[in-house]
């Protein structure tokens, strides 16, 4: 088992210079990854999902995430009704909403 532990590294008895130096550089730089990978982006999603939310209003055709389309015709602080048929009407909260369509498009399906 002698071709898998370096005999000059096993002779020193303790760990190279520069070990610990090195290895927080790297933990260190995994951070720096994942907070540009993951957090930044995911964070840029909910401040864009935030505003749609913020910016919904009476008289927009939306897109809930089941897959519902209606066109809004109240509006509260944290719920939004939807027409979604010939008067069929259904409450849903402000943050099921997916996006909102160019008008006319429902008309147009």
């Amino acid at each position: 088992m002698s071709f898998l532990i370096p005999y000059a590294e096993a002779q020193t008895g303790g760990a190279p210079a520069g070990d610990g130096f090195t290895s927080l550089l790297l933990i260190g730089g995994m951070f720096v990854l994942m907070y540009f990978m993951i957090i930044r982006p995911q964070r840029k999603r909910q401040k864009e999902h935030q505003s749609l939310i913020e910016g919904v209003s009476k008289g927009d055709e939306v897109v809930t995430n089941g897959g519902i389309l209606g066109k809004v015709t109240k509006v509260d602080d944290s719920y939004m009704v939807l027409e979604v048929s010939g008067g069929v009407e259904l409450k849903f909260q402000k943050i099921a909403l997916h996006a909102v369509l160019p008008k006319g498009t429902i008309k147009g399906i």
